[in-house]
Order: C-alpha cells, then sequence, then structure tokens
C-alpha cells in the first residue's frame, strides 16, 4: 500500500508541471497520471505545490559557547524545520582543541542519535590541524561519508586557523574528494578592531557591526579564493553577506574555478539599522558576519538569479535574548553571536522571492533543495522528486497568508528576528521518506524519526 499524492503541480529545480505522485515505503515510486494501485491511500494536494523536502545544509543546533548552549538542540531544532518545510538538515560538528576529528564526530552524533526529527549530515569543523588530523579527513570521507569540512578564518584565538593550514587543508580535501567550507571573515583585523572599540567604550550592539567591516569579509574571501586556486581544490563560502565578496565569488567562477557560496535570508531582509533599537535590542540581531547595509541586498538576489550564489542556509545558531544575548549587556563582544531561521526560511524565501518576482519557482527549488544536494553528496537520494529518490515531500500551500511571531513559532528560542514579516505560503503537508510527519503546521508523531546520512565523495558524486 502507497500514498498517492493527487492534483498537486510537482516543482523541481528545471521543471514544473502537474501530476500525481506515488510514495511506496521509503521512496517516490512513480510519478504520473492514473498511477494509484489498490489500498493506496489517496491525499487531495489540490492548488499546492509538491516541492522536493528542503534541505538547509548549515545549522548550529546544540552547540556549546562557553559555558553555555544554544536555545534549540537537535529535537527542537529539527522540529522547527520539518513544520517549515524542511526534511534535511547538514550541521557543523566540531573538533575542539585537543580533540581528534572522530571525537568530534562521535560527540554531534551523539547529540544527535534519537533526537533529530530530520534527516541529517554533519560538516566537520577543524580548529587544530596535524599529520593526524590530515589522515583522519580521508578516514572521514571513505568511511563516514563526511564530505565537507568547515575552518574559520575569523573567532582570533578560538576557532581561526592560519593560511598554512588553510592551503594543507585544501590540498588534502582535494586529494580525498571533499569540499572546504570557509567561514571567511580576517579575524586578526576583527580582534584589533574589537579591542579598540572596547577601550574607547564603544560597547553598545551597534559596533559589532562596525568592528567587522564588509572589508574585512571581502578580503578574507578574496584570499580564500586564491588558496583554493592553489591547492586546486573545492571551496564553498558560507553565509556570504557583501558586494565585495560577492564579486571576488563571481571571479572565480567566471575563471572555472569550483567555488561555491551560500546567502542566508537575513543577509537579504535585514540589514545594519537593525542594530540601531532602542535600548539593548539590538543585540537580537548580533551573528557573524553582521548584517551590511540594505545596498548589499539587490546584488545578493542578484547573485541567486544568476547562479553565483547556490544556496540559501539559514546559519541557524539560536541564543535566548533573555539570559543568553544578554551577557554582552555592557560589552558587545560578550553577545553570543547567532540568530534562528530554520523554521521560517522557506516561507521567507518563498514570500520575498517568488511571491514578490524576484526568483521563479524552480529557481527556488534549486536554492533550497537540488544545489546543497548535489554540492554535499546528497543527490538524487535527496533534493529532486524523481522515482527512486526518498520520498522527502513539501506539500506548499501558496494560499496561506500570516504573519511571523515568536509567539506561535516551534523554535525554542525567546524572539523572532523577522517577527511581524508578512508569510505568503506554508507547509500544508510535510513527508519524511514517505511517512506524513507534518498536516497543518502541527507534527503527526512525537518520535524523532530521522535518520544519519552518509554522502558521497566528489570522486564518485554528482556536482
Amino acid at each position: 500500500m502507497g500514498i498517492l499524492l493527487t492534483g498537486g503541480t510537482v516543482v523541481t529545480a528545471v521543471d514544473t508541471y502537474q501530476a500525481d505522485v506515488r510514495l511506496e515505503g521509503e521512496q517516490v515510486a512513480a510519478i504520473g497520471h492514473c498511477i494509484t494501485k489498490a489500498g493506496d491511500e489517496v491525499v487531495d494536494v489540490s492548488g499546492c505545490y509538491l516541492f522536493p523536502g528542503g534541505i538547509d545544509p548549515h545549522t548550529h543546533f546544540d552547540l556549546p559557547i562557553g559555558t553555555m548552549r544554544t536555545a534549540d538542540d537537535f529535537a527542537s531544532g529539527s522540529k522547527a524545520a520539518l513544520i517549515g518545510g524542511t526534511t534535511t538538515i547538514i550541521d557543523y560538528a566540531t573538533q575542539f582543541r585537543g580533540e581528534s576529528l572522530q571525537e568530534g564526530l562521535n560527540n554531534w552524533r551523539k547529540l544527535a542519535q534519537d533526537k533529530c526529527y530530520v534527516d541529517y549530515a554533519f560538516h566537520m569543523a577543524i580548529t587544530e590541524w596535524n599529520d593526524a588530523v590530515a589522515r583522519e579527513m580521508e578516514s572521514l570521507v571513505t568511511e563516514q561519508g563526511v564530505t565537507s569540512f568547515k575552518l574559520y578564518m575569523a573567532y582570533k584565538n578560538v576557532l581561526q586557523v592560519d593560511d598554512g593550514v588553510l592551503l594543507s587543508a585544501f590540498r588534502q580535501a582535494a586529494r580525498c574528494g571533499a569540499i572546504l567550507c570557509l567561514h571567511c571573515e580576517n579575524g586578526d583585523v576583527i580582534d584589533t578592531l574589537v579591542r579598540q572599540a572596547v577601550q574607547q567604550g564603544q560597547t553598545t550592539p551597534r559596533y559589532h557591526s562596525l568592528t567587522r567591516p564588509a572589508l574585512v569579509e571581502e578580503e578574507a574571501t578574496r584570499r580564500a579564493v586564491l588558496l583554493a586556486k592553489m591547492a586546486n581544490a573545492r571551496l564553498y563560502v558560507v553565509h556570504l553577506t557583501c558586494t565585495g565578496a560577492l564579486a571576488a565569488v563571481r571571479e572565480a567562477q567566471n575563471a572555472g574555478q569550483p567555488v561555491y557560496a551560500e546567502t542566508c535570508p537575513q543577509y537579504l531582509l535585514l540589514d545594519e539599522t537593525y542594530y540601531n533599537k532602542a535600548g539593548f535590542e539590538g543585540a537580537k540581531y548580533v551573528i557573524s558576519p553582521p548584517l551590511r547595509s540594505r545596498d548589499n541586498q539587490p546584488e545578493l538576489w542578484q547573485g541567486l538569479i544568476n547562479g553565483t550564489l547556490q544556496s540559501v542556509a539559514t546559519d541557524h545558531c539560536s541564543f535566548n535574548f533573555i539570559g543568553q544575548k544578554d551577557l554582552g549587556l555592557h560589552d558587545f563582544s560578550k553577545i553570543p553571536s547567532g540568530m534562528p531561521g530554520v523554521e521560517t526560511r522557506l516561507s521567507l524565501l518563498y514570500t520575498y522571492g517568488v511571491a514578490d518576482g524576484r526568483i521563479n519557482l524552480n529557481q527556488f527549488v534549486a536554492l533550497t533543495a537540488t544545489n546543497p544536494a548535489k554540492i554535499f553528496g546528497l543527490y538524487p537520494r535527496k533534493g529532486t522528486i524523481a522515482v527512486g529518490s526518498d520520498a522527502d515531500i513539501t506539500v506548499w500551500d501558496p494560499r496561506y497568508e500570516g504573519v511571523i511571531s515568536a509567539k506561535t513559532q516551534a523554535q525554542l528560542v525567546d524572539y523572532s528576528p523577522f517577527e511581524g514579516f508578512e508569510q505568503k505560503g506554508q507547509a500544508k503537508y510535510v513527508y519524511l521518506r514517505g511517512r506524513l510527519v507534518v498536516a497543518e503546521g502541527q507534527l503527526t508523531s512525537s518520535q524523532a524519526g530521522g535518520q544519519y546520512l552518509c554522502r558521497k565523495p566528489y570522486s564518485t558524486g554528482e556536482n
């Protein structure tokens, strides 16, 4: 017995057409007309779009920062993801100093096991490099299905690595069919600017933005591109925010380099004026890189349209305004950096991208599902609606109209950075590997059914 979704419009990265979709077991069994079989459950989805389940390639669930952890763990964060139409996340596991890569991965797999409601994979963040770590990178690719690794060019004395490490990591990634994800900001310059601001008594949230100007992102992005070129390696630039960094990526792509980049809804829709909110409200928007001037947003949207930017992720890293963000009440440099977003990614991009006429439906699917699946070794199992693919289907009702509010969100954080934003469209039903997990905005099961995903290296994967 299967499930027949009838009356809807199938949307992939390349096609839009009316057809029924039949799910059997965990996969898409058939697409077409007159495909029902005896005993099938028939679900009328007339007037709705059938999107492949969203893939968010950048989340931080249950992340420890000093003595605290993010407000959302794998349970609450993945529930929010499902309700928003996302069925797969790629979270950032971290090797903290003194740990092996395997130890770091084991720690994150324990955090997610039996708690995650979506299917999940991990990027591996590297903070300490040596010959043993280099060897481990290859074993994680071949034995654990971890085919992407993150390094930080920022957060001096905590996460930041130097250019020699970056070059070595790029070379090793190229050898073992992996891709490096880089946080591109010049951490040395930021450290100097932050110390100067604090010494001068400039401690309000707006100075977070002023001490991390767009030029430090552009410089680091250009440096990352050149290091990747030296190593003949693939580069994925995370959370790109500004025109200078975008130009660096575009120039590399035009020269034939395998360089990819993501942006996030906050950089498309919010701007640096949010740091000027009354009192301490600007702390809600302390993220790294920070929000930029509104002048950058048209170029970012154009980057989504022309393919310079391949994906829209969230960098979901939620800290409560009360009890966590307010640790920096008298010093912006002590405000934990990050904001929530995994629940609202699809609705924001649909509302302000598709409904506002900036991008079309196929681009929407490419940016939220297909491209991340291809870049990170999950395609065609994930990221599309095709016979044999996992039956991850988001049934999207474009007729829904509402307003985003922290009062109604599933994310376990005490604010929404998009409070009061209009929402058009909603995930009416969500299927994860053929199982109904969301109906009318509510979870249908209290059991976490997410599975760990081994990903394909570039030597055998599609990209």
